[in-house]
C-alpha cells in the first residue's frame, strides 16, 4: 500500500521544524547543483526524512525503549557496523535535549574514554 503524498512531505515539514527550518520543496528532484538535496533549507544540516510502515531500526529502538523506561532511563541505541568508523546514534526527537545534555557534560569533563 503506497504512502498519501501529504502524509511524507507532513513528515519532511516536522524534521524540518524540528530544527528551525522549513521543509525544501523538490529536494531530492530538482537536479540543481547550486540547491541542496536535504529535505530542509537549514544551512548546516543535511536532513532526509523518510516515512515508512515499519522499519527494522524502529523495532529495535522500540525494544530498548521498554527495557529503558523500566529502569527510569532514556533509551539510546548505538548502531556500529564492521570496519566502518563511528557510530549512528538512534535517539527518539522527545529525548534529543537531554541525549544532547549527557554528550555536552561528558566532552566538557575532558572528552569520551576509549572504551575496550
Amino acid at each position: 500500500m503506497s504512502t498519501h503524498r501529504s502524509s511524507w512531505k507532513r513528515r519532511e515539514r516536522n524534521a524540518a521544524a524540528l530544527f528551525g527550518s522549513r521543509r525544501k520543496i523538490l529536494s531530492g528532484s530538482s537536479g540543481r547543483d547550486d540547491q541542496t538535496c536535504s529535505d530542509s533549507d537549514h544551512p548546516r544540516l543535511f536532513i532526509e526524512s523518510k516515512l515508512r510502515a515499519s522499519s527494522s531500526v524502529r523495532s529495535l529502538w522500540e525494544k530498548v525503549h521498554a527495557l529503558a523506561r523500566r529502569e527510569r532511563k532514556t533509551p539510546v541505541v548505538m548502531l556500529y557496523t564492521k570496519h566502518k568508523p563511528g557510530a549512528l546514534v538512534i535517539v527518539h526527537e522527545n529525548d534529543l535535549k537531554a541525549v544532547a545534555a549527557e554528550l555536552g557534560e561528558r566532552l566538557e569533563g575532558g572528552g569520551p574514554d576509549e572504551a575496550a
